[in-house]
C-alpha cells in the first residue's frame, strides 16, 4: 500500500501516546489524531465520497486543516488545498477547475464558498464553527475508520494551485510518491532527522507546499509535534518559540527579519531551536548575520517549487552551508543549469561569485529539475505540460524558469526568475491577474503591475495607472478596489497615476523602464 497516510499510521504505532498536534488549549497524541483522521475519513464515506474526489481545505493552520488534510488521503481522495486570504473570485476558479465536491472552511468564510457554489461541483461545505451553511465539523465527522483506501504511488495525492505568467492558477498534480519521498527528505535535513521529543513551529501557511511537506508532514513522519499557527506575528511566534521551547522552525525571509527589527527582539529566548529553515525567496546574507549574531541558531537556506513537492535543494549542517547559495541538490534528486538550447553550463570553481567581476550571461542558464519529487503536470493543461518539461535520453527535466549558477562544490545560486513574477514576503503575485482585476475598473485605461524592492518582504507590489478621462479616482481607492478582490498580499502597496505606459511597437508594456523609473525617484 503506497496510501501517503500509512506514513502517519506507521509513527502512530510507534508512538501513539507522543504529542502530535498542539494548539492553545488543544493537545492530541498520535493516538488521538488517528482516531481525527478516521473520523474525517469516515464522514466523507458516509456522504459518498472516496477514490479521486477532490476535497478543498480552505482554512488558515489549524488541527482541523491536519485532520482533514489526512482524513482525506485516508478515504482516497485528493486534497486541494486553498489560501484562506482569498476571495470569491480567486475562489470560484479553483472550485471549478478541480471538481471539488467538498470543502472544509472557517464559518467566517462559508459565506463565500455559498456565494460561487452554484457555478461549481461543490455538494458539502464542512465548517469550522457553527454557520448558517453547511455541517459543523465535529458533527461532519463519524465514528473514526481504521480501513485505509489503498493508492498507487502515481496516483494524485494533492492538488495545490500555482501561477504562470499569465496569471491563471493551475492545478499541480502531485502524487502519494512525489509527497513520500520529499518529507523524508525533509526529515533528513534536519541534524540526526525529526525524532519524537522534536516539536515545530507550524507558523508556514498548510496550503501553501512548503508548510504542508517541510512543517506538518515531515514532522508527523518523524514523531515530533507539530504547532500550528493561524497567522504570522512575530512576538507571537516567538513567544511559543520559548514557552513551548520548539526546537524547530521553518519561515520565509520577511519573517525572520520581523524577529529581529522587533523592538525587543534582543529579549527573545530562541536557546531551544536547533535548526531555523528558509525558503521561499532568496534571504539577504545581511539578515542571517543579524539574527544569528543575537541567537544561538542557525539558518539553513533552501529552494523549491510547488511542481517540485517543493524542496531540491538545501543547506543542510552534516553537508555544509554557503551563505548566498540555496545548498547542495537533495539526494535522489538530479538537477541541470542549461542554455536554451539544453545543453549543460560548467560550473564556476567556487561560489558565490562577485556579480561585478563576472559575466552572469556566460556562467548562468535556467535551472532545470528531474526526480521522484517531480509532479507528474499540470491539471488538464497538456499545452502548459509541452512547456514545462524537456525530455532527454529518456528523463523528463521541469523547467523551473529560475536563472542560476553552480560552483564544483555542489551549490546552486539564483540570481533572477526568468519569468515576470514577484515574490512578495514568500508570497507569489503573478502581475496579470492584479492588472485584469484593474481593467475592470471604470477609471482605469490602462494599467501595469511590477515588483518593486521592499526591505521587509524582498518585494512588494506597484501599480502604474492610466485614468479614463476625468476621472478622479484616488490611489487609496485603487488599493481597496483590489483588497476587496484580491489576497491582501496581492494588493498594490503603491499606486502611481501616469500619463501613458512606455511600449513596445508591438504594444507591450517595457516593464523594465517602469521598474527604472520608481528606482530612479
Amino acid at each position: 500500500m503506497t496510501n501517503l497516510v500509512t506514513n502517519v499510521e506507521s509513527t502512530v504505532e510507534a508512538h501513539p501516546d507522543e504529542p502530535a498536534v498542539v494548539y492553545e488549549d488543544y493537545e492530541a497524541d498520535y493516538q488521538r489524531l488517528w482516531a481525527e483522521i478516521g473520523g474525517f475519513a469516515a464522514g466523507l464515506s458516509e456522504v459518498g465520497l472516496g477514490v479521486d474526489d477532490r476535497v478543498g481545505i480552505y482554512l488558515p493552520n489549524l488541527p482541523q486543516f491536519v485532520v482533514a488534510f489526512h482524513g482525506t488521503l485516508q478515504a482516497g481522495g485528493v486534497v486541494v488545498p486553498m489560501n484562506p486570504q482569498y476571495r470569491s473570485r480567486e475562489i470560484e476558479h479553483l472550485l471549478a477547475d478541480s471538481g471539488a465536491k467538498a470543502v472544509v472552511t472557517l464559518a467566517d468564510l462559508a459565506p463565500i464558498v455559498e456565494s460561487v457554489r452554484e457555478d461549481t461541483a461543490v455538494e458539502t461545505i464542512i465548517t469550522v464553527g457553527e454557520a448558517d451553511v453547511g455541517t459543523e465539523f465535529g458533527s461532519f465527522c463519524g465514528e473514526p475508520q481504521t480501513d485505509i483506501v489503498d493508492r498507487e504511488g502515481d496516483d494524485v495525492a494533492v492538488q495545490p494551485y500555482t501561477s504562470g505568467t499569465t496569471g491563471q492558477p493551475k492545478g499541480v498534480l502531485l502524487t502519494h510518491e512525489n509527497l513520500r519521498s520529499n518529507a523524508e527528505m525533509s526529515v533528513s535535513i534536519v541534524p540526526d532527522d525529526i525524532t519524537p521529543g522534536d516539536r515545530q513551529l507550524g507558523v508556514l501557511p498548510l496550503f501553501h507546499i512548503y508548510g504542508m511537506t517541510v512543517v506538518m508532514n515531515a514532522t508527523l513522519f518523524g514523531g515530533g509535534a507539530y504547532y500550528p499557527l493561524p497567522s504570522w506575528d512575530a512576538q507571537e511566534a516567538m513567544g511559543v518559540v520559548e514557552d513551548a521551547e520548539l526546537t524547530l522552525m521553518h519561515g520565509v525571509p520577511a519573517m525572520y527579519n520581523d524577529v529581529i527589527n522587533q523592538s525587543n527582539a534582543e529579549s527573545f529566548d530562541l536557546s531551544s531551536l536547533r535548526m531555523c529553515g528558509v525558503g521561499g525567496a532568496g534571504i539577504p546574507v545581511e539578515v542571517v548575520r543579524q539574527f544569528e549574531e543575537l541567537y544561538d541558531a542557525k539558518i539553513y537556506e533552501g529552494y523549491g517549487l510547488t511542481e517540485t513537492s517543493p524542496v531540491t535543494q538545501f543547506n543542510t549542517p552534516e553537508r555544509g552551508r554557503r551563505l548566498g547559495s540555496i545548498g547542495k541538490t537533495l539526494p535522489g534528486v538530479s538537477c541541470r543549469i542549461v542554455t536554451d538550447d539544453f545543453e549543460d553550463i560548467p560550473p564556476v570553481s567556487e561560489g558565490p561569485v562577485d556579480e561585478d567581476d563576472v559575466d552572469l550571461d556566460e556562467i548562468t542558464g535556467e535551472l532545470v529539475i528531474n526526480g521522484p519529487n517531480v509532479m507528474t503536470g499540470y491539471y488538464n493543461l497538456p499545452a502548459a505540460n509541452d512547456e514545462a518539461f524537456t525530455k532527454v535520453d529518456g528523463r523528463r527535466w521541469f523547467h523551473t524558469g529560475d536563472i542560476g549558477y553552480h560552483d564544483e562544490d555542489g551549490y546552486y545560486y539564483v540570481v533572477d526568475r526568468e519569468k515576470h513574477m514577484i515574490v512578495s514576503g514568500g508570497y507569489n503575485v503573478y502581475p496579470r491577474e492584479v492588472e485584469e482585476l484593474l481593467f475592470e475598473h471604470e477609471a482605469v485605461a490602462d494599467a501595469a503591475i511590477v515588483g518593486i524592492p521592499d526591505d521587509r518582504r524582498g518585494e512588494t507590489v506597484k501599480a502604474f495607472i492610466v485614468k479614463t478621462q476625468d476621472s478622479d479616482v484616488t490611489a487609496e481607492e485603487i488599493k481597496q478596489y483590489c483588497l476587496d478582490s484580491l489576497a491582501a498580499y496581492k494588493h498594490p502597496r503603491e499606486v502611481e497615476f501616469v500619463d501613458e505606459l512606455p511600449r513596445t511597437t508591438t504594444g507591450k508594456v517595457q516593464k523594465f523602464e517602469l521598474r527604472a523609473t520608481d528606482t530612479d525617484e
